[in-house]
C-alpha cells in the first residue's frame, strides 16, 4: 500500500528519535510505552517497534471515547487513520493485545480471547492485567506518554 510523504517522514523522524530517549538520571526509559487513564484507573501498554505503532505516537496526547464492542474487546476511534505499512497476519493472539483495525480506523483493546482477522494490526500489549477493561460501559479516556518518557 502506498504511504503518504507526511506519514513516511513522521515515521522516519520517530524511528530516529525514539531510541535516544533518556531520563534525567541518564538511564534509557521505555520510549514505546503509552498510558491510558480509563474509568479512574491508569494502565500502560508497550508498543511494538512498527510503522503503525510509531504513527500512533504522533497523535499523542489524545482524549478518546472507549466503547464496548462484542464480548471480548473495547474500541476507540482515532482522529485519523494510521499507516498500515509493514503490517500483515499474526498469530499467538491473546487477551491484553492492543491492536489497530485499519478498515474502521480504530484501536481495539482485547480483554478476552480473539482471532486475527484481515485488517487487524497488533500494536503492542498491555503491561499488566486486563482488569481495567472488564468494566462494562463506555468512558472517556486519556491516551498519553508516561511522565518518565519524553517525545
Amino acid at each position: 500500500m502506498k504511504t503518504s510523504r507526511r506519514t513516511f517522514l513522521e515515521t522516519a523522524l520517530i524511528a530516529a528519535v525514539v531510541p535516544s530517549i533518556a531520563s534525567a538520571s541518564g538511564t534509557v526509559e521505555n520510549p514505546m510505552q503509552i498510558k491510558f487513564s480509563f474509568n479512574n484507573q491508569i494502565f500502560t501498554a508497550t508498543l511494538n517497534n512498527t510503522p503503525t505503532a510509531l504513527d500512533l505516537l504522533t497523535l499523542l496526547p489524545l482524549n478518546i471515547q472507549i466503547e464496548d464492542y462484542s464480548t471480548n474487546e473495547k474500541i476507540a476511534y482515532l482522529p485519523r487513520k494510521l499507516t498500515v505499512e509493514g503490517s500483515g497476519p499474526f498469530g499467538d493472539e491473546a487477551p491484553g493485545d492492543l491492536c489497530y483495525y485499519a478498515p474502521w480506523g480504530n484501536l481495539a483493546l482485547f480483554y478476552a480471547g480473539y482471532r486475527y482477522s484481515s485488517g487487524l494490526i497488533r500494536l503492542g500489549r498491555l503491561d499488566g492485567a486486563v482488569t481495567p477493561l472488564l468494566q462494562r460501559g463506555n468512558s472517556r479516556s486519556g491516551l498519553n506518554r508516561p511522565a518518565n518518557t519524553r517525545p
